[in-house]
C-alpha cells in the first residue's frame, strides 16, 4: 500500500487519472461554448452573464469529475486484477475518499443551481439519474459488455445530457421553458465528439495492449478500429457544420474542419502503416485538440464576435 501526505497523494491522483489543467481547459471551453451557442440561438444581444458562465463551467467540471469517480468504482475489481499500477489498487486513494468527493461535488452543483435558477434542479436531477444508471451499467452489465458498440453509445449519451444542462444555464435563466430550435445539432455534435475522444484513447499499438483491457484495437482489429474513429470524426464534422449553420457561422467552421480532417486522416494512415506507440498516442492528443478547437469555433468565437467581449454582470 502506497500512502503519503494528503496534498501529495491527491496531486499524484489528479496527474494520473484526472489532469486538472488539461481537463479544466477542455471543460471550460465546453461550458462557455454551450452558453454562448444557446445565447446566439435565442438572438440575445449580449454575452451570457458571468454568473451563467461560471455556473455552467463549474457544473460541467463537477459532472466530469463524477464520471471519473464512477468509472473508478466500476473498474475497481478489474483494476485489482489487471491494472495494479493505478492509484486505487496501489492504495494511493480509497473508494470511500472518492465517494465523498463525488458527494461534495453533487452538493456544490445543487447549490449552484439553486443560486442561479431553481428550475435548473429538474434537469440536474435528470443528469444525475442517468449518471447513476451508468454507474450500475443500466443493470445489464453482462449484456452491455458483450456488445461494445452498444456499451459505447449508452455511455456517451451522458455527454449531450451534460451539455443540455450547461445550455440550460442560459435559456432557463432567460425565462425559456424549452431550448431554442436548432440546439439538437449542438447536442449531436457533443455526442460524436465524445465518441471521438473515447475511441481515440483506446487505440493502441500491439506492444501496448494489456490483458483484461478491451481496447478497440483488440476488439475490432487495427483497421476497423481506426475506421470507427474516422467515422466518428466524420459524424462530428457533419453535426458541427449543421450546428454552425444554425448561427450563420458556417464558413469559418468549414475551413477549420477541412484542416483538422486532413490532419486526422494523415494520423490514421501513419498508424496503419506503422502501428507503434508514438503514433498510437497521437490519436488521444489529436482527439483532445479536435474537440477543443471545435467547441471554441462553434460556440465561443461566434459569441465573442457577435455579442461583444464583455459578459453581463
Amino acid at each position: 500500500m502506497v500512502r503519503g501526505g494528503a496534498t501529495n497523494r491527491w496531486w499524484i491522483y489528479q496527474r494520473e487519472r484526472f489532469p486538472l489543467v488539461a481537463n479544466g481547459l477542455l471543460i471550460t471551453a465546453l461550458g462557455l461554448s454551450a452558453v454562448g451557442y444557446s445565447a446566439l440561438l435565442r438572438g440575445q444581444q449580449a454575452l451570457p452573464s458571468l454568473a451563467v458562465s461560471v455556473t455552467a463551467c463549474l457544473s460541467c467540471f463537477l459532472f466530469f469529475l463524477q464520471l471519473r469517480i464512477s468509472d473508478e468504482f466500476k473498474d475497481y475489481r478489474d483494476d485489482l486484477t489487471y491494472r495494479p499500477y493505478r492509484p486505487l489498487p496501489r492504495g494511493l486513494v480509497t473508494l470511500k475518499e472518492l465517494g465523498l468527493i463525488g458527494l461534495v461535488a453533487a452538493v456544490l452543483q445543487f447549490f449552484l443551481a439553486l443560486w442561479l435558477e431553481p428550475r435548473l434542479l429538474l434537469i440536474l436531477v435528470t443528469v444525475w439519474a442517468y449518471l447513476g444508471l451508468m454507474s450500475k451499467e443500466f443493470f445489464v452489465a453482462k449484456w452491455l459488455k458483450a456488445r461494445p458498440l452498444v456499451y459505447l453509445w449508452s455511455h456517451m449519451l451522458i455527454l449531450p445530457s451534460i451539455i443540455l444542462y450547461a445550455t440550460a444555464c442560459d435559456w432557463v435563466v432567460a425565462g425559456e421553458t424549452v431550448p431554442a430550435p436548432g440546439l439538437g445539432w449542438f447536442l449531436a455534435f457533443s455526442l460524436f465528439n465524445g465518441v471521438v475522444l473515447e475511441i481515440g484513447r483506446k487505440l493502441r499499438a500491439p506492444e501496448d495492449e494489456e490483458e483484461g483491457v478491451e481496447t478497440y484495437t483488440v476488439l475490432y482489429g487495427r483497421n476497423r478500429a481506426v475506421a470507427f474513429w474516422l467515422g466518428a470524426l466524420a459524424m462530428t464534422a457533419l453535426a458541427a457544420i449543421l450546428a454552425a449553420r444554425q448561427i450563420a457561422f458556417l464558413w469559418p467552421v468549414l475551413l477549420l474542419l477541412g484542416i483538422l480532417v486532413m490532419v486526422g486522416a494523415v494520423l490514421a494512415r501513419g498508424f496503419l502503416e506503422q502501428p507503434v506507440t508514438s503514433r498510437a498516442k497521437r490519436f488521444e492528443l489529436f482527439s483532445g485538440l479536435w474537440t477543443l478547437s471545435l467547441y471554441v469555433s462553434v460556440g465561443i468565437v461566434p459569441a465573442l464576435l457577435r455579442l461583444g467581449a464583455t459578459p453581463q454582470l
